[in-house]
């Protein structure tokens, strides 16, 4: 690089400060300082420099092209950088509102060979930084507390949200309308930069191992959760940024942050994935350490730029600190920054007792908008391997997380006792802030709207005993009804914590008729607001009249939703049915769940769909069965987040497994025609480390009853709406294929930009890749085929476009050949857009009206 280059170089960062000057200088004396590390002979970049500010435990490392970015303490007045090779450099920081440093590194005369050495290729073989790696690789088990038959231990957690880098000018209109925000403003401790706390979450617990029989448990003390994020369900939100913001392992294969999986500095993969170097040396707590610097071979790849500070000369080869922070380029959505400090401690027998870890990120929801800063704290205490008092109770229970009876009313004096790390004064008054936000009518309503948005449902009171909804059902429309206008609502908790009640009441402008459903529940456990709450004990009484779309049945929403009413084809598959339950429900923490069903039902032919028996002219209005169903459901380590009436999975990590059987006797006087039928189904997702992940949904199913109405047979799932629905097919017409004996498989790998980061200038747009294949094998046989024998419910009648005849033509039996779905997709589009164009592979030409082809769209936030 010329010095004409680097003076310019220089320059554009004195610019970049100078418009951000408010940064510079922090409430606190923090100061924001920025530079770049350069070989005074050749002016060109050191990449990878470590960079500390005075005795602090503060640094930051160059990047790639030498530049750096550091928040020091007021206290600090010197810099000191180090690269290998070259002679420590110590600069006296000058606290003026704009800090730009060149830093000049020498090279050392006596290592003049290694500098030219590191400037040859990289390569891990005969690497002394990737030999020290593995070392403390192999070594990971030799000071691994969980050895031990018994591990316990304090743990303190706190999760603040803020929105970062606050500016509110004088005068203006944020300041007229809440003056008060000022004397909430705090400092990031992290990066100097005025931030207002909006929430504030923390919780103490106890945690227990035990090696044989293995098993974990955390005894949640305390909680209490105060901010904005009271508008959504405080216990979902919990497990979402629990799960989001998970602690790190170092010695884990993959790092689990973010619902992604980036590679450990320490996973087998890591010499592939990874560039180390011995850096420096330094002291942390008297104790002298080596610095083992690391970046990933591909910035936009799922890995980190750190450190590692290995004690030298120890056996065990122990880490006393580790500091990691995300590249600037690397695919990953909303984040700007994230940094992690975890520190650890040695015990008596060797075991590293790990005492911080502290995770913070800079976030930018929207450009132009406001930015986050979201800070995860996790200190821990009273490390010992004795066997814990009550084993046997702190074992008993089934889930591996339990919730102490009124932890969420803890008083001050409590917490006081129990805080691992110092509560900052104004993250101790985001309660204060909040009831004075609500105290101005513009906020108050503004917060009403997005709860009732965020919820579905219109409360009608402060502690209402009644909500209204849920709202993207008020209007929607079908082939069969038209426009159809609907009204509901549910009891909640406060008018009784076990009985609970909903209803709505429908109307379709075309066939003029009345819809209904009734819902009566009794709840053995008490509820805190609504009856779906986890875990469920209850018995349901259910009573609907309603249509009946045959064929499309969507698992995480209603079938009357606004957003499904655009079709790519005419929906003639609809009939009215009649159905009361009685539903027997009992789930458990360990999430094993049971489920029992007794059930009446009758359907009736529309203006679209009729009825009849096969081998006869009988025309039939209607045909009732009377059946049964047991479900048995495991989804060991499932989390979710919960809504009035449906669970959104937050990670599909856990599997899901799930057995259903149906019986209906067949001749009686509530059954025409029997049923006894059993379905099995697994849904997994498999990570492929920073290459994305795979999900996949396997099902199967046998029909053991003979005239068994198709009604109740298999029929997968159609999707004729153009956005992306989980477990339906894009392509498939309803009701195309009907079997009693099936096969099928959902599969979707999402590539995490596996391709398209290495191509240039395509990366910078964050696009990911995705894959789909979808597939359905089954089977009609001559016991079930209404064509092979009289007396059976005949396959539909339909006027659609499926013939012209008006009878129906489908393949009903797909034989050997299975139908297949593939799909090639741009996900992350605008950070939130996934477009897919999916092609028909199979029973292309089936003799009736299809799409081979077409464009879909879903929304898909992910980071």
């Amino acid at each position: 690089m010329s010095r004409f280059e680097h003076i310019l170089l220089l320059l554009a960062l004195t610019m970049v400060v100078a418009m951000r000057p408010s940064s510079a200088l922090a409430e606190n004396g923090d100061y924001l300082v920025r530079g770049i590390v350069r070989d005074s002979v050749t002016l060109e970049g050191l990449p990878y420099a470590a960079v500390t500010a005075g005795a602090s435990a503060r640094g930051t490392v160059s990047d790639s092209k030498g530049i750096f970015e550091l928040t020091v303490p007021a206290k600090a007045d010197t810099l000191t950088v180090t690269v290998q090779g070259y002679g420590r450099r110590r600069l006296a920081i000058s606290k003026n509102r704009v800090n730009i440093y060149e830093v000049l590194m020498t090279p050392e005369p006596e290592t003049l060979n290694e500098v030219v050495i590191t400037r040859r290729r990289y390569s891990k073989k005969n690497n002394p930084a990737v030999d020290l790696m593995q070392r403390i690789r192999a070594l990971s088990k030799v000071n691994d507390p969980l050895r031990n038959p018994y591990y316990n231990y304090r743990r303190y957690e706190r999760i603040s949200i803020a929105i970062n880098n606050f500016q509110a000018d004088e005068g203006g209109s944020l300041l007229r309308r809440f003056p008060f925000l000022t004397e909430h403003v705090d400092t990031s401790e992290v990066s100097g930069k005025p931030i207002l706390n909006l929430s504030v979450k923390e919780e103490s617990s106890d945690v227990h191992y035990r090696q044989q029989p293995r098993a974990e448990r955390r005894i949640v003390t305390g909680e209490k959760s105060a901010g904005i994020d009271e508008i959504t369900d405080q216990a979902s939100m919990r497990t979402f940024l629990q799960d989001v913001l998970r602690e790190v392992d170092l010695y884990d294969r993959d790092i689990n942050l973010l619902q992604n999986r980036f590679v450990s500095p320490l996973s087998p993969l890591s010499a592939d994935f990874y560039k180390f170097f011995i850096t420096d040396s330094t002291t942390i707590d008297g104790e002298r350490c080596v610095v083992l610097s690391f970046y990933p071979h591909n910035k936009s790849t799922f890995g980190f730029v750190g450190q590692m500070f290995v004690v030298p000369g120890d056996s065990t080869m122990f880490i006393r600190r580790v500091t990691m922070h995300t590249p600037s380029e690397i695919n990953l959505n909303f984040i700007e920054s994230m940094r992690i400090v975890q520190d650890f401690e040695r015990a008596e027998d060797g075991s590293r007792l790990k005492t911080r870890d502290d995770m913070t990120l800079e976030i930018s929801v929207m450009p132009g908008t406001p930015g986050l800063y979201v800070r995860r704290n996790v200190a821990f205490a009273e490390h010992n391997f004795n066997r814990p008092a009550g084993e046997d109770s702190i074992f008993a229970t089934m889930a591996s997380r339990r919730v102490e009876p009124d932890a969420d009313k803890r008083d001050e004096i409590f917490w006081q006792g129990v805080r691992l790390i110092e509560l900052p004064p104004n993250e101790a008054r985001v309660a204060t802030l909040m009831q004075r936000l609500r105290s101005v009518p513009l906020y108050y309503w503004t917060e009403k709207f997005i709860k009732m948005m965020a919820s579905g449902y219109i409360s009608t009171g402060k502690n209402s005993k009644f909500d209204i909804g849920p709202l993207n059902t008020f209007i929607s429309g079908n082939t069969l009804e038209g426009l159809r206008l609907r009204v509901g609502g549910m009891s909640t908790a406060n008018l009784s914590k076990r009985f609970f009640t909903r209803f709505y009441a429908a109307r379709g402008f075309e066939d003029h008729k009345w819809k209904y459903g009734v819902e009566l529940e009794y709840s053995f456990r008490d509820k805190e607001y609504h009856s779906r709450e986890f875990p469920m004990h209850s018995i349901r009484l259910n009573s609907l009249y309603d249509t009946d779309q045959l064929g499309q049945h969507y698992l995480f929403t209603n079938s009357d939703n606004v957003f499904l009413a655009w079709k790519r084809m005419s929906n003639d598959m609809v009939t009215y049915h009649r159905l009361n339950s009685l539903t027997y429900t009992l789930e458990l923490e360990n999430n094993l769940s049971f489920c029992v069903k007794a059930a009446n039902e009758r359907q009736y032919r529309s203006r679209l769909l009729g009825f009849s028996v096969s081998g006869t002219d009988e025309p039939l209005n209607s045909f009732e069965t009377s059946w049964a169903e047991a479900t048995i459901r495991w989804a060991p380590g499932e989390k979710f987040y919960q809504t009035r009436s449906y669970r959104f999975p937050i990670n599909m990590d856990a599997p899901v497994i799930s057995l259903t059987h149906r019986y209906a006797p067949s001749g009686k006087t509530w059954s025409r025609w029997g049923v006894n039928r059993t379905e099995l189904s697994v849904m997994k997702r498999f990570w492929f480390s920073a290459w994305g992940y795979v999900d996949i949904m396997a099902s199967g199913g046998h029909v053991w009853s003979k005239d068994t109405p198709y009604t109740q047979l298999f029929v997968p799932n159609a999707n004729l709406s153009y956005t992306i629905q989980p477990e339906s097919f894009a392509l498939m017409n309803p009701m195309e294929f009907i079997a009693d004996s099936y096969g099928q498989l959902f599969m979707t790998y999402y590539a995490n930009g596996a391709i398209l980061n290495y191509i240039p200038l395509i990366k910078k747009l964050k696009w990911r890749e995705a894959f789909s294949l979808n597939g359905f094998w089954g089977h009609l046989s001559h016991r079930n085929d209404p064509r092979s024998a009289d007396g059976r419910l005949a396959l539909p009648i339909t006027n659609s476009a499926l013939s012209d005849a008006g009878t129906y033509s489908a393949n009903v039996n797909p034989g050997h050949d299975p139908y297949l779905e593939a799909s090639v997709g741009l996900d992350n589009i605008l950070r939130c857009i996934r477009v897919d164009y999916v092609w028909r592979l199979t029973h292309r030409y089936p003799g009736y009206a299809i799409d081979r082809s077409g464009l879909r769209v879903a929304l898909h936030f992910t980071f």
